[in-house]
């Protein structure tokens, strides 16, 4: 990722501080607690936690949700919510000063010059009603006393930095006006702004797409080194943390249970926690061969922890030393594991059992793979227009064709993935399907008849072929409702059941097909984990007895091990009850182990659609090649081997569409006739489509 300036321009740039040079240790954080006290009790959030950053490094922390890491870095920044949250133990040093004896005022002129922070969700946490200008120049003004000018120019300098083009008229516009890689940037402008030290960058690309994620994360790497900052990388994803960590800590229920460098976590792991992260994540360099490994259960409840090991419940190698709490000890120079067995686990006396087989397909799914496709979309078309409100008037200021003309078939049984960046019109083809939106043009036939012009009483017979399973479970359960009342209202909205008693059962039964007890029926969704609440989705459309599900990022908001119970849960519902999913994700790895087929959108249309391996071995699309290029692989040998490859420049708007191929100006093989001829997708091969002149 270019800056648009080199390095000796960035005459804004202050030398590092004395005893902050390259290798020197800047931050060190020795036996920290942290504590929240809520009306449930003390939540022991963090506990006992030490690590070293060095200038230039880049430390990831990882871990489940609730583990600590972001509470353990707002510990740092001085910005636990007080009173509830407070450090109870321990030193935090940050260039020989204990942050922790320093005053709320010491605090705030360190706070923004010294240590940054770069937030998970940059619309939150810019103001939307400050001009990007601003918010960049506020920092500069408060911390280094700069005029005006002196700060607009700096600003300037900054977003060319982050790789914002024309930022003299960018200063003026408002966050909406921003897409969401470039308000990224923008916060990362906004971190770099008075020299730091030390950023800490808490989940920076978990919104945002795998090319822009590849650029943005080449960019602070890049900054890193080239400035000698240190970057703490707070962040789940393991291919991430492959690509650009040098060392890893990873966090388990308020505790660090293993840390080192990259190479050893991720090649020679000595805790069962990190090695069970590792074998759950989905690999884009390896076909699909067998099923996905998970860590069964969850995290205990920080209100009241176990004694001893806290992974003990979870752990496959667990004994009755295991009471017993095991301290981080060094296994090998530089490597850390809290485990009793770490040492039997780097003897290599201690292996994980084997992944459990793919589920074998049963009669119904068996049969149903040989039939006609259960989906036809032809000529698909969805257009909305974007009207401007002029007093009492409004006009029509453009249309956004956000599915334009694509075409597919999905065959009985199989699963379909459907990928592509945001905005590329995946979610508006699943709602098309399900006719949860109006098609503007085309034909959408299920089992042969065409649903796209019926009315919505004649939906209704539809709708219990076909459900959906949504992105954020929590959202789309009532929280009002138990989870029983959930799962028994389609029951009896559409009369699947002739007696209350009779719903009863069978809620118990569908709680028990997706792995839940048939008691948690009288729980509320707040009460319920993440994965458990994705099960509660998945059982609430299991209720209609449907052929055909819409998976819309069903695993996108899950942690790595819960994320690995789903997708394994989906694929022992298809083999067994013979159901076809169109899976809707962004996850390129997670598509290539559960799909059939693969689709791949961009601006509105299909740009290749193959088989799942041979899209992945042979991408004959630039635009594949580049979303392959992009996704990162959990191992940092493979990544250090890799060129940074990223996808430059960002998604066009869907209100002005570039003419001709809609990726022509983002593509490195473009030419005129690229810009002219719309190109259709065309058969290079059975069953292989690419919407490329090129090809």
């Amino acid at each position: 990722m270019r800056d648009n300036g080199a390095a000796s321009d960035m005459t804004g740039m202050a030398p590092q501080a004395a005893g902050s040079g390259a290798g020197d240790v800047l931050l060190s954080v020795e036996d920290l607690h942290v504590q929240f006290h809520t009306s449930r009790g003390i939540v022991r959030a963090v506990e006992g936690v030490s690590y070293q950053v060095r200038a230039g490094e880049v430390l990831a922390i990882v871990g489940e949700s609730g583990c600590g890491k972001s509470v353990s870095s707002l510990a740092v920044m001085g910005l636990l919510a007080k009173p509830a949250g407070r450090v109870t133990q321990g030193r935090i040093l940050f260039d020989g000063r204990d942050l922790l004896t320093l005053s709320d005022e010491q605090m705030r002129e360190i706070r923004g010059r010294d240590i940054a922070m770069i937030f998970q969700e940059p619309m939150t946490s810019l103001n939307p009603v400050l001009p990007i200008g601003l918010q960049i120049t506020e920092p500069l003004t408060i911390h280094l006393k700069m005029d005006e000018a002196a700060a607009r120019a700096r600003a300037i300098e900054l977003l060319k930095m982050v790789g914002i083009t024309d930022p003299e008229r960018r200063l003026e516009q408002y966050p909406h006006q921003f897409s969401g890689g470039m308000r990224q940037r923008v916060m990362i402008a906004i971190g770099l702004a008075c020299n730091p030290k030390l950023i800490i960058a808490d989940e920076p690309t978990t919104a945002l797409d795998v090319t822009i994620q590849a650029q943005i994360l080449e960019l602070m790497k890049d900054l890193s080194r080239r400035l000698n900052i240190a970057l703490v990388l707070i962040t789940h994803n393991l291919g991430v943390v492959a690509r650009y960590a040098d060392r890893v800590n990873v966090m388990y229920a308020a505790r660090i249970v293993e840390q080192g460098s990259a190479d050893d976590v991720f090649h020679r792991p000595r805790h069962p926690y990190a090695m069970g992260l590792l074998r759950s994540v989905p690999r884009l360099d390896r076909p699909r061969g067998e099923r996905l490994e998970t860590i069964e259960g969850l995290p205990p409840n920080l209100l009241a922890p176990p004694e001893g090991c806290r992974f003990a419940a979870r752990c496959p190698f667990r004994l009755d030393a295991c009471e017993a709490d095991p301290a981080l000890a060094e296994i090998e120079p530089g490597h850390s594991a809290a485990c009793h067995r770490a040492a039997e686990i780097a003897a290599g006396t201690l292996t994980a059992p084997p992944p459990p087989p793919l589920p074998v397909r049963g009669e119904a799914a068996a049969s149903a793979a040989d039939a006609r496709p259960i989906l036809e979309v032809a000529g698909l078309k969805k257009y909305f227009e974007v009207s401007r409100s002029t007093g009492l008037f409004s006009r029509v200021q453009g249309e956004v064709r956000a599915v334009n003309d694509i075409s597919f078939t999905v065959q009985r049984g199989e699963t379909l993935g459907l990928v592509g960046e945001s905005g590329c019109g995946k979610t508006t083809v699943g709602r098309l399907i399900l006719r949860l939106e109006d098609p503007t043009g085309g034909a959408i036939r299920f089992e042969g008849e065409d649903i796209a012009g019926k009315s919505a009483a004649e939906l209704r017979a539809f709708r219990r072929k076909i459900q959906v399973i949504f992105q954020d479970p929590y959202s789309s359960l009532n929280p009002r409702m138990t989870v029983g009342q959930i799962i028994a209202e389609p029951l009896s909205v559409y009369r699947l059941v002739p007696s209350a008693r009779a719903a009863k059962e069978r809620v118990a039964e569908l709680l028990t097909q997706v792995g839940l007890f048939p008691y948690m029926a009288e729980r509320y969704p707040h009460e319920m984990s993440g994965g458990q609440r994705q099960r509660i989705g998945i059982a609430r459309a299991l209720a209609m007895e449907p052929e055909f599900i819409v998976c819309d990022e069903p695993v996108s908001a899950l942690d790595v091990s819960i994320q690995g119970q789903i997708i394994n849960l989906l694929e022992d519902l298809q083999a067994r009850l013979g159901l076809t999913y169109l899976f809707i994700a962004h996850d390129l790895a997670v598509v290539r182990h559960i799909s059939t087929r693969v689709a791949v959108m961009y601006l509105g249309r299909i740009m290749e659609l193959a088989d799942r391996d041979t899209i992945y071995a042979d991408p004959r699309h630039p635009y594949t090649r580049a979303l392959l290029d992009a996704a990162p692989v959990p191992d940092p040998t493979i990544e250090k081997a890799r060129a940074p490859r990223t996808l430059q420049g960002e998604l066009p708007s869907p209100l002005n569409p570039p003419t001709g191929c809609v990726f022509h100006t983002r593509c490195p093989l473009a030419d005129d006739g690229c810009r002219r001829t719309v190109p259709e997708p065309r058969e290079i091969a059975p069953g292989r489509l690419v919407a490329c002149l090129k090809v």
